[in-house]
């Protein structure tokens, strides 16, 4: 146990030193950008906008990876916000981040990161329906993610537990659709 312990004060360690290494960057690009970006992630406005943009012109095989990106963002969100956050109470960063970049920090615990699980969950299923469209979605993905650790309100091992639960969800959500014969590949 005790092992395990210093595991977990390492980890945490190396977490900040993580933190502090990017807070220490400075782009006057991504100040612009990125507090935008992770305030349009917030709710999950993106991936419902993504959604209803698949819906609207992607045909059957678009309305069904809609529903599903929806499904597994659902879900995430679910285990994220309301299991996870429930169950470990981290605080958030206190380090500061430039002013011009710095997000007002939300009352909930730091871990994980909500904005990032949804963001896998969703890219996941996209990804997955329309290869063509793999690297643009998860690369917005990718960007909302790391902008929650450059405007300051969680630690880079928020994101990573966020993005590793919202790509296995994916995978869950895709897996049953499959079983069921919903998955958008098998819909032309």
């Amino acid at each position: 146990m005790a092992a395990l312990k210093d595991l977990g004060v390492k980890l945490q360690a190396r977490d900040r030193e993580l933190f502090d290494t990017v807070a220490g960057w400075h782009s006057s690009i991504l100040d612009r950008t990125l507090p935008g970006l992770s305030t349009a992630a917030s709710w999950s406005r993106i991936w419902i906008g993504g959604a209803a943009l698949l819906a609207v012109f992607g045909g059957k095989k678009g309305r069904v990876t809609a529903a599903e990106g929806m499904a597994a963002v659902g879900i995430t969100s679910f285990l994220t916000n309301v299991v996870l956050k429930g169950l470990v109470h981290r605080t958030r960063p206190t380090d500061e981040v430039p002013e011009v970049r710095s997000l007002v920090q939300p009352e909930s615990s730091s871990f994980p990161s909500g904005h990032s699980a949804s963001a896998a969950a969703f890219s996941g299923v996209v990804g997955r329906a329309y290869p063509a469209l793999w690297l643009p979605v998860n690369g917005l993905a990718a960007t909302v993610a790391f902008s929650r650790v450059y405007t300051g309100v969680h630690y880079p091992g928020d994101v990573l537990v966020g993005w590793t639960l919202g790509r296995s969800v994916a995978f869950g959500v895709n897996h049953v659709a499959q079983h069921f014969g919903f998955a958008p590949e098998q819909v032309d």
